[in-house]
């Protein structure tokens, strides 16, 4: 019996990016013939003369806590928690050229205390959004939600043309509405397709995709695994997933995927420039960098919000 070994180069220290071990078995709901009968599902190569958007929008995210803050509020048993968090978001836009169309920052403090008050440091101000919630877990989700909701802010005023791509870093989860836009996905953690399918994405070679099907969990989406281009014969290194709404006709749904295909290949990293190549793609590596850049020092920050709440208690 021969045995090969084989390394994923996806850098282990941002976890892992797929493999059927580490992935949950989903229960969600499957349409699994839009595009091709169970039976019939092979490797696809994109489509001949497929649409060519006049270019293509790359929308990324970042966030981060600054701090965790605590309200201590008189008559109350216990104080309070906030997250002074920064987050940002920003476009590159891709039509022969890519340059950064938009990135804006902000900053908050997240938090159930309904007595709070804008967070006032001498680096950066932080106003109050009040959450359902007071736990870790609530206030988390509150800033991820603001972070999308500046996504869609920064797309929007992005868009030009109506013979261009979207593509958002993240699922499509409640941005579904918005035209000509697929979700891309870089990690796993649902194995939605039963085994006998797994074995057509592993099969995949760069520059293909599956068949289009449909997942119905809390919300429904038609959706494809396409694979990068990858020196590894880890079974499911460089496969990303894409997704759109499921209200476009499988005609629809069938071109978005054949254009992802064609496109997203050409703007896949390489390893010795990203630890998480090929997946994550150049122009996302770059926004990222630069809205880490503008979001600051997140040590001084600290430190003046620390100072800040020192001078006001």
């Amino acid at each position: 019996m021969t045995t090969r070994l084989a390394v994923d180069p996806w850098d282990p220290s941002y976890g892992t990016p797929a493999g059927e071990q580490v992935m949950e078995e989903s229960t969600a709901r499957l349409t699994l013939d839009l595009e091709a009968p169970p039976d019939d599902w092979a490797p696809i190569d994109p489509a001949a003369g497929l649409w060519s958007p006049s270019e293509v929008l790359v929308v990324d995210g970042i966030r981060r806590i600054d701090a965790r803050v605590w309200f201590l509020v008189e008559d109350e048993p216990a104080p309070m928690l906030g997250l002074a968090c920064s987050y940002a978001a920003g476009v590159i836009r891709i039509n022969g050229s890519a340059t950064v169309a938009d990135a804006q920052i902000r900053r908050a403090v997240f938090t159930a205390c309904r007595s709070a008050e804008t967070v006032r440091a001498p680096l950066a101000h932080y106003p109050i959004v009040h959450t359902a919630g007071g736990d870790p877990d609530a206030l988390s989700l509150a800033l991820q939600q603001q972070m999308r909701d500046l996504e869609l802010v920064v797309a929007h005023n992005t868009r030009t043309s109506d013979n261009d791509l979207l593509v958002l870093d993240g699922p499509l989860r409640g941005r579904t509405t918005i035209p000509r836009t697929v979700g891309y996905i870089k990690t796993h953690h649902a194995a939605y397709l039963p085994s006998e399918l797994n074995r057509v994405v592993a099969d995949l070679r760069p520059r293909q995709r599956t068949p289009v099907f449909t997942i119905g969990t809390t919300w429904s989406r038609h959706t494809w695994y396409l694979r990068l281009p990858v020196d590894s014969a880890v079974p499911w290194a460089g496969v990303v997933r894409c997704e759109c709404a499921d209200t476009l006709s499988r005609a629809e749904a069938v071109q978005l995927a054949d254009t992802t295909t064609a496109l997203l290949p050409e703007l896949a990293s390489r390893p010795h420039k990203d630890p998480r190549a090929p997946q994550n793609l150049i122009p996302i590596g770059g926004l990222e960098r630069l809205l880490r850049h503008r979001l600051g020092d997140a040590t001084k920050l600290h430190r003046t919000l620390v100072a800040a709440t020192r001078r006001a208690s």
